[in-house]
């Protein structure tokens, strides 16, 4: 069995109902020329990840965090050697089995369509408004240097001072204890107070942060559409007020050759939107009237409108990576393509990896057998 079946398939039970194998069997390589760029940087085989999971989704409906004692995450990935314990801990199998099902949930669906909006999630909004309107409270200071404004600090003192409390609001009574732990990944998710800059591994922590929400079940199956086109999409907003106000640096950036210099997720799901979409193929990104006409209905169309504002001169020179996904003849295959490269450029890159934080519910403990 493809070991995205695998991932998607333990969370099965948790948020997403069974996932049909065929539809993460992803394949090798893309066949066209044009995508030779990007998937070099993607070089995970298939056949790397062929293995056997003894896990029945079904086992894993119960409840999962029942006997659990919640603990405040700690950083396990000190040397790069340490990544192996990463790749086969459990934590990596949520994390990855969380994305994949969401993935799957949102294929081919707009952000303007309908779908079930919980009371938690209505919390997470509540949530996400606050921190959206501490950056009002608290502007930019004046100081020589153009990036990096020091009155970030001041706004995530707020948020490290609030965090538990604010995780408590969205918590079933009986998992109260769990909000220290989780207050954690939200904490790591906005960016580092010291260096001032935010990249895919603050990104993670956000995931993390609602794969935890999941794992306590206050957020559950009928959410899923909700946790990514309200709660994903609402903390993007935030992110990005967040960027332009105290100008943040791009954390790890690989400059003109990364794929984005803050995001990845919303690439990758973003992409999902558009599988069998009738008109709208990968070449149609770049065109700026596209964009302008359908980013309320599509996230990568709204990443893609985020970079064309902060970013002048040629899309291709500026967005290399980008320009080349947009030769890849069908979203499918930019989609599989975005997977592999997502876990080759970030979830298996220690300088990345070395900042994620594991406890109870995302352990770095070995995938049971």
């Amino acid at each position: 069995m493809a070991e995205h079946t695998i991932y998607a398939k333990r969370w099965g039970g948790v948020i997403g109902g069974t996932i049909e194998p065929r539809l993460l069997n992803l394949p090798k390589t893309h066949e066209e020329e044009a995508t030779s760029s990007f998937s070099s940087s993607s070089s995970l085989t298939m056949a790397e990840a062929e293995q056997q999971s003894g896990s029945n989704p079904e086992d894993e409906a119960t409840t999962p965090t029942a006997s659990i004692t919640f603990m405040v995450p700690k950083k396990e990935i000190s040397m790069v050697p340490d990544m192996g314990k990463w790749k086969r801990s459990q934590a990596y199998a949520d994390y990855m089995g969380f994305v994949l099902t969401l993935n799957e949930g949102i294929k081919g669906k707009k952000l303007t369509c309908e779908y079930t909006v919980s009371e938690t999630v209505e919390k997470l909004l509540e949530l996400m408004g606050t921190l959206d309107q501490w950056i009002n409270e608290t502007p930019p200071v004046d100081q020589p240097s153009r990036f990096g404004n020091k009155a970030f600090r001041t706004w995530y003192a707020k948020l490290d001072q609030e965090a538990e409390s604010l995780v408590s609001t969205l918590l079933p009574a009986e998992k109260s204890a769990a909000a220290a732990e989780i207050a954690v990944y939200l904490k790591e998710s906005v960016g580092n107070p010291t260096r001032i800059d935010y990249g895919t591994g603050h990104e993670a922590a956000f995931a993390a942060f609602l794969c935890c929400l999941c794992k306590v079940g206050a957020l559950r199956v009928d959410d899923q559409l909700a946790i990514v086109f309200r709660v994903f999409n609402s903390y993007l907003s935030v992110m990005r007020k967040l960027q332009r106000t105290y100008r943040m640096e791009p954390a790890g950036s690989q400059g003109v050759w990364g794929l984005d210099d803050f995001q990845f997720l919303p690439f990758i799901w973003g992409s999902s939107q558009f599988v069998d979409h009738p008109t709208l193929e990968p070449r149609h990104f770049i065109d700026e009237r596209v964009v302008n006409e359908h980013h309320q209905d599509y996230m990568f169309l709204e990443c893609i409108k985020f970079i064309n504002e902060m970013k002048t001169g040629p899309f291709a020179e500026h967005s290399n990576q980008l320009w080349n996904i947009s030769a890849v003849p069908s979203w499918s295959k930019v989609n599989q393509g975005l997977i592999r490269m997502y876990k080759a450029e970030c979830l298996e890159k220690f300088p990345v990896i070395q900042h994620f934080k594991f406890g109870s519910l995302l352990s770095i403990q070995p995938v049971k057998p």
